[in-house]
């Protein structure tokens, strides 16, 4: 299923764990993949700024950048879209949304949205003992979905050709 953007296979998320080698990662991340800047735990006024020095560097290698938030925050920051809940990133306007669902109630709320994350696959630092899909429930979810599937939760490299997924996205298995 196409979406109504161009869609990056690979994303590299942000978190305080991962923000001192987010330069180094992204400059080594496939031409035209993409950022997911969250950050949470930083005050506004850094956060902003951290995301504006960030956003510099993705879109020096053409990666595209979303912004954990409202859609209308994201156009604000100047940011290529939204990531967050279907239900806060807001309907209308421009901008690639990207909906974080962990069961089928989510994905029929994220049903208007660009591409969904679905998570967890596999056991991620974040939720070491938390409950995961593991592949073959995440193969089947996905196949439920009327949007793009970006696998999220525990991936690499290694783990996204055993899954057989063509997008995905981490936090730790990219810096």
């Amino acid at each position: 299923m196409a979406a109504k953007h161009p869609l990056p296979s690979l994303w590299l998320i942000s978190d305080a764990r991962n923000d001192a080698g987010l330069e180094a990662a992204l400059a080594r991340l496939p031409k035209a993949s993409g950022l997911i800047y969250r950050h949470y735990h930083l005050p506004l006024p850094q956060r902003r700024a951290r995301f504006a020095v960030l956003a510099r560097a993705a879109r020096a290698k053409g990666h595209r950048v979303v912004l954990a938030g409202s859609m209308a925050q994201a156009r604000a920051w100047g940011a290529d879209g939204a990531y967050g809940a279907a239900r806060v990133i807001g309907r209308g306007g421009k901008g690639l949304r990207l909906a974080t669902v962990h069961g089928l109630r989510e994905m029929a709320q994220a049903a208007r949205c660009d591409a969904i994350l679905l998570s967890p696959v596999f056991p991620t630092r974040s939720h070491p003992d938390g409950k995961t899909l593991g592949p073959l429930r995440f193969h089947l979810m996905a196949a439920r979905a009327c949007v793009p599937v970006i696998a999220l939760g525990g991936m690499d490299r290694a783990r996204a050709r055993a899954l057989r997924w063509p997008r995905w996205a981490a936090i730790d298995g990219l810096v």
